[in-house]
């Protein structure tokens, strides 16, 4: 090798240690020490030398977190060790049974025990070899997975190469892959904007994410790992939990938070009731605690049943789940012509908050459930998700209940419905179903759109059922005359609500695509379009390979816009709005004072809406940023912000009261 590769290889040595340092540092400790600037620049280094010697990239740099080719199915691996499931228990007295049986066959020994939270998401085991990821695979059966190691990789919180020094340069690691709340909040909204289906909780976002065939999927998704088990060391193994706890944090591998020890189940107990009542503060599902002795000694000669370790059982907390009536299931018509089935409940409390609706996302999961009118239902409602029917209490079924039918034709306009192949939604074929037109309208007045203060559901109804209103670009020529009369419209309401139709043909060029309502278009994805092609005419005359180019597109969405513009009902609606005055050019994004820097807003604005000081940002050249990142140069912060201020402390992001936001786009 000459002396020029050897520095090569030498300093793209340093480059992946210290990016994967780094690493540790934001995405494990959240104490990031360089600048964002600073580890693009070292990322960007790295990239440049692969590129020119592709023959000496190391397989674990962090240039390489996402590759390979979709796989057909994943390979199926043996654990070597069983990955045995945990004894559950669900009350106080329970726990201390278990204490009672550890005490017996310990022979009265003393025992210390360890509490962590119990994470809610999918069981992984990860095989380092001389420190490098060589395999991640999931718990499946407990005795074979499945191979997922190329989607393991693109999880940032997972290292490829442990830390230096690290005494489990050779070991079997196990955890728990998760999605944190806020960011299965997000990807639902996402999800729903799009016209898909939403996930039904973060644990089946997490698995549904991790079993992706492809792994570039896998990586769009906000998943997270955290790790609870060293099970096997090609070194010196700990002796206590606790101390494995410690090798895997000190080996870069994050760790369950708030872990505590305890030397007697009484104090154990307090922990966890002190616990309960917190389960939703740490921004991921918590559906327990796990208890185990802390002595891996004591652990060996308790050994294990054929399907539980004796050493260790989980202390569930009571699920937010209650039983009631499924009254009926209506069938409701969104924009796109989607038929959803409804669950109407009997209304009953769950977490503090009555629940009397519930969608059932489609008719297969109605089947997949074996739901029937007339059944007690199990109704689930975990921290700030949407409730979701669980499953029927067949048990109690009286011989009453009635199967559902989803209809054939659409409840609201009695045309024809269609499945298309390989979807799992029914939908009206009928453009100008009233139910549709309805809710395109609601979409396109409401506040991520063109936000048309004052017109809301009831009065849309009065608009379109009264005939006043088409389609969009109706509203822009309604009067206060044509307004005055309708239920809840008085004459001073009347005026306002003109005047706000009439002042959002200023909005920008993004929100106006978004308010049109194309499937799969978010307002992300509207923001893209708009910045990449600049006007609408642009986009209409785009090509679908032309269209699928901008990045954060991809080929369905491409479809998805050449389908819309190429109906002629909706040429038709474009042309109309233009006649109307709205906005059909960008502005452009790489121009002005704030270009190149990303802003986030939390909390709210006395001055003006979080909407308006976005579009403010943008105009100025800036970006705007939903959730906080490396990304995000300053976070604006407003009365009663949210758990995104505590985030941005975290990776010490520049805060902005809102006086100081205002002098900075003013003196911008």
């Amino acid at each position: 090798m000459t002396d020029e590769r050897k520095n090569v290889l030498k300093r793209m040595n340093e480059l992946v240690e210290a990016i994967s340092y780094h690493d540790r540092k934001y995405y494990v400790d959240d104490d990031p020490e360089i600048s964002d600037f600073e580890y693009d620049m070292l990322v960007k280094e790295l990239e440049g030398l692969e590129s020119d010697y592709p023959d000496m990239m190391f397989p674990e740099s962090p240039t390489q977190r996402v590759s390979g080719e979709p796989l057909d199915e994943f390979p199926q691996v043996e654990h070597g060790l069983s990955m045995l499931s945990l004894d559950n228990c669900y009350s106080p007295e329970e726990l201390r049974e278990f204490d009672q049986r550890v005490s017996k066959w310990l022979e009265g020994e003393s025992v210390e025990y360890v509490v962590e939270l119990k994470v809610d998401g999918l069981g992984i085991a990860l095989i380092y070899e001389e420190g490098m990821l060589v395999r991640g695979a999931t718990r499946g059966d407990g005795r074979t997975g499945e191979d997922v190691t190329s989607n393991v990789k693109t999880i940032r919180s997972i290292p490829l190469r442990l830390a230096p020094g690290s005494a489990l340069a050779g070991a079997e690691v196990r955890g728990e892959v998760y999605m944190p709340t806020e960011s299965f909040s997000r990807l639902n909204n996402e999800r729903e904007e799009a016209g898909l289906t939403p996930f039904a909780n973060p644990r089946n976002a997490a698995a549904g994410s991790i079993r992706q065939l492809d792994p570039r999927v896998a990586a769009s998704r906000p998943l997270e790992a955290v790790f609870y088990s060293l099970s096997h060391s090609d070194g010196p193994m700990p002796s206590t939990h606790h101390q494995c706890l410690d090798a895997l944090r000190q080996s870069g591998l994050r760790t369950c938070p708030h872990v505590a020890r305890f030397r007697s189940i009484g104090e154990v107990l307090d922990h966890i009731m002190a616990w309960e009542s917190r389960r939703d503060t740490v921004g991921f599902e918590v559906d327990g605690m796990v208890v185990k002795v802390d002595s891996l000694d004591q652990q060996t000669r308790l050994g294990h049943t054929a399907k539980n370790p004796r050493w260790a059982i989980a202390y569930k907390f009571p699920p937010k789940q209650m039983t009631t009536k499924l009254l009926e299931i209506r069938v409701q018509v969104g924009r796109t012509g989607a038929l959803t089935p409804v669950a109407v409940l009997e209304p009953v409390e769950i977490g503090g908050v009555s629940v009397s609706r519930s969608t059932l996302h489609n008719e297969g999961e109605v089947r997949r459930k074996g739901l029937m009118i007339g059944d007690q239902v199990l109704v689930e409602r975990a921290g700030d998700v949407i409730p979701q029917v669980v499953k029927p209490i067949v048990e109690r079924r009286t011989g009453d209940e009635t199967e559902f039918v989803m209809p054939t034709h659409c409840p609201a306009c009695g045309s024809e419905t269609a499945r298309e192949e390989g979807e799992a939604v029914r939908r009206c074929v009928n453009a100008s179903c009233p139910a549709q037109v309805k809710e395109r309208l609601l979409h396109f007045c409401s506040r991520d759109a063109m936000d048309l203060d004052g017109i809301g559901p009831s009065l849309i109804d009065q608009l379109v059922d009264s005939e006043l209103v088409d389609d969009a670009a109706d509203l822009y020529s309604l009067s206060p005359s044509d307004l005055t009369g309708l239920e809840g419209v008085a004459d001073r309401s009347s005026a306002n609500i003109v005047a706000a139709i009439d002042s959002s043909r200023a909005r920008g060029f993004e929100r106006l695509l978004f308010a049109l309502g194309i499937r799969h278009v978010g307002a992300t994805t509207a923001r893209d379009l708009a910045r990449a092609f600049g006007d609408i005419d642009a986009i209409i005359s785009a090509p679908e390979d032309e269209l699928s180019k901008v990045p954060g597109i991809g080929a369905v969405v491409a479809s998805s816009v050449r389908q819309f513009f190429d109906r002629t009902e909706n040429l038709s609606l474009v042309e109309r709005l233009r006649g109307q005055r709205l906005n059909m050019t960008a502005s452009n994004p790489r121009s002005g004072p704030l270009e190149g820097k990303t802003f986030l807003f939390t909390g709210e604005l006395r001055s003006m809406s979080r909407q308006e000081a976005g579009s403010l940002v943008e105009s100025l050249g800036g970006q705007v940023a939903s959730s906080v990142s490396k990304a995000v140069d300053f976070v604006v912060a407003g009365e009663n912000p949210g758990s995104k201020l505590a985030n941005a402390r975290k990776l010490s992001k520049k805060i902005l009261h809102e006086e100081e936001f205002l002098r900075v786009v003013k003196a911008d």
